[in-house]
């Protein structure tokens, strides 16, 4: 692929972050099959947030439905950084123009008591782990009507958009994780709800392939990260005046509105 193609992909995508105006596919120039290229746009379009002074504070994990990844063609999840202007107190509120085609989903949110830069294990991820939370992924799409594939999302750094962190940290001892059960209410209706096991099997076995995979990357999640482990089920569209209340068995609720 040509730089200058590349570099015309990541613009497209800079361009709607900056307008809030969505963009057109950009598989239209990399087409829908080359991960490894839409990873380096992913890469110079959060290049471009972090010189114009955005804070990574974690990753991300998406595709972490098995229904979702067949309806895109893929048979792995994707992921994104997040960073630390696009975090929303608990019981806080987001104005609607911060998010392009804003969704929301509820998941299990991990932050790291350890770096996972050595032998990546079901063990090793768990040990690496300071404590769980209840938290609600705010998505927004800079691809013009969610019309996205594989290549779409990954460049669009997995549709990340913006986050909010419940207030009960529980250690990993005291939770089954693929058991958990969960709710989403939007304004006051339940709207979603799933269960730990609907993201790739368990939220552990989520981070352990992001662990395992930005290892290989050269990027290794590090101490003190948060890491957006996936949807717990479906996610929801959002309008003006919204408000989203997720609550996950043993790990408590979390919410936010659009103002």
């Amino acid at each position: 692929m040509k730089e200058s193609t590349i570099q015309e992909a990541a613009n497209r995508l800079i361009n709607s972050l900056e307008s809030g105006i969505p963009c057109t596919p950009v598989r239209e120039l990399i087409g829908d099959s080359d991960i490894a290229t839409a990873y380096e746009i992913q890469r110079l379009v959060n290049q471009h947030r972090i010189a114009h002074g955005a804070v990574v504070v974690g990753s991300k994990i998406g595709l972490t439905s098995f229904a979702v990844q067949k309806q895109l063609g893929v048979d792995q999840p994707d992921f994104g950084l997040i960073f630390a202007d696009t975090r929303v107190e608990n019981g806080g509120s987001l104005p609607i123009e911060a998010v392009i085609q804003p969704k929301a989903e509820a998941e299990v949110a991990f932050v790291l008591k350890n770096s996972l830069d050595g032998e990546i294990t079901e063990e090793t991820v768990a040990d690496a782990v300071d404590y769980a939370v209840a938290a609600i992924e705010i998505v927004g799409s800079r691809v013009l009507n969610w019309d996205i594939r594989i290549t779409d999302t990954v460049a669009d750094n997995a549709s990340a958009s913006h986050f909010v962190l419940g207030d009960r940290p529980v250690k990993l001892s005291e939770v089954a994780l693929h058991e958990l059960g969960m709710k989403l209410y939007k304004n006051g209706q339940l709207v979603s709800e799933g269960n730990g096991s609907a993201c790739l099997g368990s939220p552990l076995k989520a981070l352990q392939w992001l662990a395992e995979t930005m290892k290989s990357f050269g990027n290794p999640l590090r101490q003190g990260d948060i890491i957006l482990s996936g949807a717990l089920g479906p996610m929801v569209a959002a309008e003006k005046g919204d408000v989203f209340e997720a609550d996950i068995d043993v790990l408590g609720k979390v919410t936010f509105g659009f103002n």
